[in-house]
């Protein structure tokens, strides 16, 4: 009779992250992909890149063959808790200044901002004064 397979935390898997000792998490279940690290067509790196996290989407991105899929189950060693695995974060972006392209220092922008204006209007008055009719 089969035993049930053993139940991963997140937190458990987590710490596999290195070439020697590498877990994956792929479609709920957990690989100890250590034995076939050396072998992997895209490199070792590709694999750790896809570690602490759920690899599902980088696995299936890739679009791995019939044979790949049947190969991972030598290296199946149980399921993961769902409960366990961190919701995905959505990306946001560091609070930056106003970009500045020219790199103009601050205290001239605000100078620039309060000259504009009167320049302006001191050319409506200059042109106004000589296109009066007399």
């Amino acid at each position: 009779m089969a035993s049930d397979p053993k139940v991963h935390t997140f937190e458990e898997v987590a710490v596999h992250y290195k070439t020697k000792d590498c877990w994956l998490i792929i479609s709920g279940k957990v690989y100890d992909a250590t034995p076939f690290m050396e072998d992997h067509p895209g490199g070792d790196e590709i694999v750790l890149s896809a570690t602490g996290e759920d690899a599902t989407n980088d696995f299936e991105d890739v679009g791995h063959c019939d044979s790949a899929r049947e190969l991972m189950g030598n290296y199946y060693i149980g399921e993961i808790d769902s409960k366990t695995v961190p919701a995905k974060r959505a990306y946001s972006p560091p609070q930056q200044p106003a970009y500045n392209p020219d790199k103009t220092p601050e205290f001239v922008v605000k100078i620039l901002q309060l000259l504009v204006p009167l320049l302006i209007l001191g050319l409506a008055i200059a042109v106004s004064h000589y296109t009066k009719k007399e």
